[in-house]
């Protein structure tokens, strides 16, 4: 794990691959729960008996949605600034999902942070992120996410 002291110490990995996280297991449940949050109750997500006729693969599969929610919560485990007082999501530049994650697979990120610039009081972050699955070649998941950490 990459551990800098200060956000503005985040500027020397610029334009770097700061790291691949370990594989992570989408869950029916987790499925699930997005599904309750967010009221998306496609059967393509939920219905598991109906998945196994119908969807290529005989399973369910991840919201998009949920998939990119995951992209902070890995990237947590590439990267720490240790002297920090908040860090916020900014926003996205481009989110594409390129594929899918059936229930009960892994993923993992690979980050690189793309730009760092200094804002007030902290620095904004430009990442690329790009979602893996286990013994899949193709991402299922690429995007530009951006984020400031505050001093």
């Amino acid at each position: 794990m990459l551990e800098v002291e200060r956000p503005s110490d985040l500027k020397a990995y610029e334009g770097k691959e700061v790291g691949v996280s370990d594989w992570y297991t989408v869950s029916q449940e987790q499925i699930n729960k997005f599904a309750d949050a967010t009221g998306d109750h496609q059967w393509i997500h939920v219905d598991v008996e109906r998945s196994r006729k119908e969807m290529p693969g005989g399973k369910t599969i991840a919201h998009g949605w949920l998939t990119l929610s995951l992209v902070p919560r890995l990237a947590e485990t590439l990267y720490k600034v240790k002297r920090k007082s908040r860090g916020i999501n900014y926003g996205a530049n481009r989110v594409r999902f390129t594929g899918t994650v059936p229930a009960g697979s892994r993923i993992r990120l690979r980050l690189k942070f793309k730009s760092v610039e200094p804002v007030e009081g902290g620095v904004r972050v430009t990442n690329e992120g790009t979602m893996e699955l286990e013994g899949r070649d193709k991402p299922v998941l690429v995007c530009e996410t951006i984020g400031v950490t505050y001093d």
